[in-house]
């Protein structure tokens, strides 16, 4: 009996590999290459795989070169086909998808386990069913726990009998390939929901279910029924660690979207945000809250994230960030402290850590605030993550006002990138972010004096050049005297308890 031959193949790029290296040698991912065991191959004499031998070539003479047809066509020969969108039923995806379902097209959706991934389609699903064949299915559960799920939601899944058939939610709990190609073949649903791809197995592979060879080649086989078939197909992927979707990249460039659905799984809301789309613009935004009743839409996610905005907090500060096409007005909130350990402590939570580190090299050399020997928290309001430059003015001001007790007044919103030498610098969307902060009641912003000239906004501009010219605009405010106020409190108790004690 010959002896099995295996292969290495690598989790992260899906290079493979003849032996084991404990670094791939491809994407230089660590620790990523898994044992795969390689089918028996056949004995016998090999055939050509593309093409035959001419008959000039079987008789010894060299082939004569023939002219052949082409294929291929110029631009203005193709012909034009509109692209005829569909809604999914929630503004929220439609807005992430582009401007709504594209027929035909594979939308991969990953994220954290329980964030809601499978209730987000249950529920869309749903939505399409009572217009179009849906089918879902669960290859992670039974048909029960589907219905139990679907009951809690109040999800129908359309009427039943010859009449609905057209228009209904059908569920198939497999886990075979084919036969769910079968089925979709079979029942031509206009939309398909596979929960998960990791779960599926294709019998003509000896690896296991959620292996990269099986996560790819069941991939590419759901790719050629639903291009074929002009099914669009919705796939769940399970993330790893580090939060990318488990299995090679290969996944996420076989599909047209990439959705990533995150947020805390200790909060209500969620977040919907497009990483690839073929169809539309990426970087869009859609949010979510979790009820009882399932996920509903956020029309007016600003609000959700602008928490107790009529309290005066020193270290606090109101900005205005984009994701896509859509303004988000968040706020900031710092606490600058002296610390008791040989090197000061640094934490950012929703704003990336080096960018921080920078803003603060930038307020000690440029401004004077001795951060070296200070403690310093950085945190947005409602776990939204801001990674764009224009939220350093904003991260800036909060930390100097922390470091000074003083209030910045809730009306004012800070929009601008901070250079290295202390300047403030344009962004990008201005005239949109304005609007936004226009319309949720503020009245004054201190933007980059490139961008103060906007006649349109209802906003009272004052343009600055450096951070020190923003600190002093922002920062005129009086010293917080309720702060004070309890902190003697907090003393006075702390004295009382230690007398007693005594």
């Amino acid at each position: 009996m010959p002896k099995p031959r295996t292969k290495y193949v690598c989790n992260q790029c899906g290079a493979e590999e003849v032996q084991y290296f404990g670094r791939c040698r491809s994407c230089g991912s660590w620790n990523s290459l898994v044992e795969e065991l390689l089918p028996p191959t056949a004995s016998g004499p090999t055939r050509t795989a593309i093409g035959t031998v001419s008959r000039s070539s079987k008789q010894g003479r060299s082939p004569q070169k023939t002219p052949q047809s082409l294929v291929s066509l110029t631009l203005p020969e193709i012909a034009d086909h509109p692209q005829v969108r569909f809604s999914s039923g929630y503004t929220e995806l439609d807005r992430v998808l582009g401007g709504g379902i594209v027929p035909g097209s594979l939308v991969l959706i990953g994220g954290d386990p329980g964030i809601g991934k499978s209730t987000l389609l249950l529920q869309t699903a749903n939505q399409l069913a009572t217009r179009y064949r849906t089918l879902y299915v669960c290859a992670e559960e039974s048909g029960q726990q589907v219905k139990l799920r679907a009951q809690r939601l109040g999800v129908d899944g359309g009427g039943t009998g010859e009449a609905a058939r057209d228009a209904s939610l059908y569920l198939l709990p497999e886990i075979d390939l084919d036969t769910i190609i079968a089925e979709l073949e079979s029942l031509r649903p206009q939309v398909a929901v596979i929960d998960s791809i990791q779960a599926l197995y294709f019998a003509a592979l000896n690896s296991a279910p959620g292996s990269v060879a099986q996560v790819r080649e069941c991939t590419a086989a759901l790719m050629q029924v639903a291009k074929r078939e002009h099914i669009t197909l919705f796939i769940v992927g399970h993330v790893t660690k580090e939060g990318a979707i488990a299995g090679p990249k290969v996944l996420e460039h076989l599909v047209d979207t990439v959705l990533y659905f995150e947020g805390d799984r200790f909060a209500s809301h969620r977040l919907l945000r497009a990483v690839k789309n073929r169809f539309g613009a990426t970087n869009e935004l859609g949010v979510f809250e979790m009820a009882e009743q399932g996920l509903a839409e956020v029309l007016n996610p600003s609000e959700l994230f602008l928490s107790h905005r009529d309290q005066e907090t020193p270290g606090t500060a109101t900005i205005v960030a984009c994701e896509g096409t859509r303004p988000l007005v968040v706020e900031l909130q710092a606490l600058v402290s002296p610390t008791s350990y040989p090197s000061p402590r640094r934490t950012a939570t929703g704003f990336e850590y080096n960018r921080l580190q920078q803003i603060l090299a930038v307020l000690e050399k440029r401004v004077g605030i001795p951060l070296s020997k200070l403690d310093a928290y950085v945190a947005s309001s409602g776990g939204l993550n801001v990674a764009e430059p224009a939220a350093d003015l904003g991260v800036a001001i909060a930390v100097a006002a922390s470091f000074r007790d003083r209030i910045v007044d809730p009306e004012t919103v800070l929009i601008g990138e901070v250079g290295l030498g202390g300047q403030v610098r344009p962004v990008a969307q201005m005239e949109l972010r304005l609007r936004e902060a226009a319309k949720l009641g503020f009245k004054r912003a201190i933007v980059p004096a490139s961008q103060a000239e906007y006649p349109g906004v209802n906003l009272e501009m004052t343009p600055v050049t450096r951070v020190v010219d923003a600190i002093a605009a922002a920062l005129v405010g009086r010293r917080v005297g309720v702060e004070e106020e309890q902190r003697d409190e907090r003393v006075e108790s702390i004295t009382e308890v230690e007398s007693i004690a005594e």
